[in-house]
């Protein structure tokens, strides 16, 4: 098996990453509008957390893999 660029699996680490977040929230947003059993506390729990993920992890992640400067 070859060795894959670290680059493109960080980049697929940080999609995926943004794309569970976002999930996370519109089921948050489901469970806020009461079209699930969750409950509401439930809802803005997912809702925050899945915001966080989709906009802030993305950021963390990339800074911390940042290459250092040659």
């Amino acid at each position: 098996m070859t060795q894959k660029d670290p680059a493109r699996q960080r980049f697929i680490a940080i999609q995926l990453i943004r794309i569970t977040g976002v999930a996370m929230a519109v089921f948050g947003l489901v469970a806020i509008a009461g079209r699930t059993s969750l409950p509401l506390v439930a809802g803005y729990v997912l809702f925050g957390v899945g915001m966080f993920d989709a906009l802030a992890m993305p950021i963390i992640l990339a800074r911390r893999w940042k290459s250092p400067p040659p």
